[in-house]
């Protein structure tokens, strides 16, 4: 049996992506060193990417602040709750679209993609918004970014290369549209929904922009404003060590990164359980065979 050839492009290409797994987890290793070293060795600016000193003492101070459970509370609340209604719009509407007996299909299709190049910016959705008394409610928070036009396309296309001939036997057996959808698209497109479950739930888990437009109470904050607030209070102070409680001495680079951790660590936790999904639902959703 003959080994496979060496060429320049696997040499070049081995290289490059091998940079590019560096540069993206160095910051993540030394955030998580920093978080988990002693005072002194941060304050000495000695830690890179492996902890000195280890200590928990700053994961004790973010996991005891009251504050920072209540965050993740709104957190998941939303990224559950959004995901949830993102799915069902996205996919009843992607089903829709990709039916070929629909009246006007391509006008809609067409109207639906010049959404993702020209919008009506972010004044005019606040407006729009607030005319619905979504200010400061959860459902302000996974309302307005319910449906993203890439992922209705790229649903569209997966339903687009389902046999037809599965929809016939269907009607056969004396289903509707809606029963075709729930009984045998559904069961049939794990992979899709994975995928597209999995863009909308990071995208709700990081975003910041909705909150800080449309909430107004602090009890209302998910984890990122908190964590933004943080990261400016942090910039905005004169020195690198507040005291809290008199004695205790935290060192504010520490608290941020540690801060930061907590809250990245769950969603970077699911990602394993819908990785077997994630390139068969991609690339099944964007080539149509």
């Amino acid at each position: 049996m003959r080994s496979p050839r060496l060429s320049w492009f696997n040499v070049v290409s081995t290289f490059f992506l091998l940079v590019v797994v560096v540069v993206t987890l160095y910051p993540f290793l030394h955030m998580l060193a920093v978080s988990l070293s002693s005072d002194v060795h941060v304050m000495k600016n000695t830690v890179s990417f492996w902890p000195k000193g280890f200590n928990l003492n700053m994961y004790k101070l973010v996991l005891g602040d009251s504050q920072i459970w209540v965050a993740y509370k709104n957190t998941l609340i939303y990224t559950v709750l959004g995901t949830l209604i993102s799915l069902v719009v996205t996919s009843t509407g992607a089903y829709a679209l990709s039916r070929s007996d629909m009246a006007l299909r391509k006008s809609f299709t067409l109207l639906i993609v010049v959404t993702m190049f020209f919008s009506g910016g972010m004044i005019p959705t606040f407006l729009v918004v607030r005319s619905l008394d979504l200010v400061d409610t959860v459902w302000g928070m996974v309302l307005p970014g319910a449906v993203s036009t890439w992922n209705l396309i790229l649903m569209r296309t997966f339903f687009s290369g389902i046999p037809k001939e599965l929809e016939e036997s269907g009607r056969i057996d004396g289903l509707n549209d809606i029963g075709i959808f729930i009984r045998i698209i559904v069961p049939l497109s794990k992979a899709s929904f994975a995928t597209i479950a999995l863009f909308y739930a990071v995208g709700m888990w990081n975003n910041f922009i909705y909150p800080l437009l449309y909430l107004r109470s602090p009890d209302l904050f998910p984890l990122q404003v908190l964590l933004r607030n943080l990261v400016l209070a942090g910039s905005a102070s004169s020195g690198d060590v507040t005291s809290i409680g008199g004695d205790n001495m935290v060192i504010e680079e520490s608290l941020k990164y540690a801060t930061i951790m907590v809250s990245t660590l769950p969603i970077l936790i699911v990602y394993p359980f819908v990785q077997k999904y994630f390139v068969k639902g991609a690339m099944i959703g964007a080539v149509k065979g």
